[in-house]
């Protein structure tokens, strides 16, 4: 059955993408007018470095407001737990899967 399961009808095809440098506050904004819970981060060559997730955004936001700073940019505060995909074909950028979809996917099969 999973056999039947392709990724392109699940992943989110709209991308919001970041930059390193975005400041953590605008990223919080954009991800959240966009209704998203991360978003792909890419370098001054349009190459994916990582994904800026809605973890990353409470993180940033507390250790900001905690020090008193600004922000800085979301390359700072970019973490390992990833919850979402990127999905390329071939070279590009093309989507992003997230857990949430992948259930969503077995479950339409049970």
């Amino acid at each position: 059955m999973l056999t039947k399961i392709k990724v392109s009808d699940y992943m989110s095809t709209t991308l919001v993408t970041l930059t390193e440098s975005t400041n953590i506050f605008e990223a919080i904004k954009t991800m959240a007018e966009a209704r998203i819970t991360s978003a792909p981060v890419i370098n001054e060559a349009s190459q994916m470095v990582g994904i800026f997730s809605e973890r990353d955004c409470m993180n940033a936001a507390i250790c900001a407001t905690y020090n008193q700073v600004a922000g800085g940019g979301v390359g700072e505060y970019m973490s390992s737990h990833i919850r979402s995909l990127p999905v390329y074909d071939d070279v590009e950028l093309v989507g992003i899967i997230s857990r949430t979809d992948v259930l969503r996917a077995i479950a339409t099969f049970h």
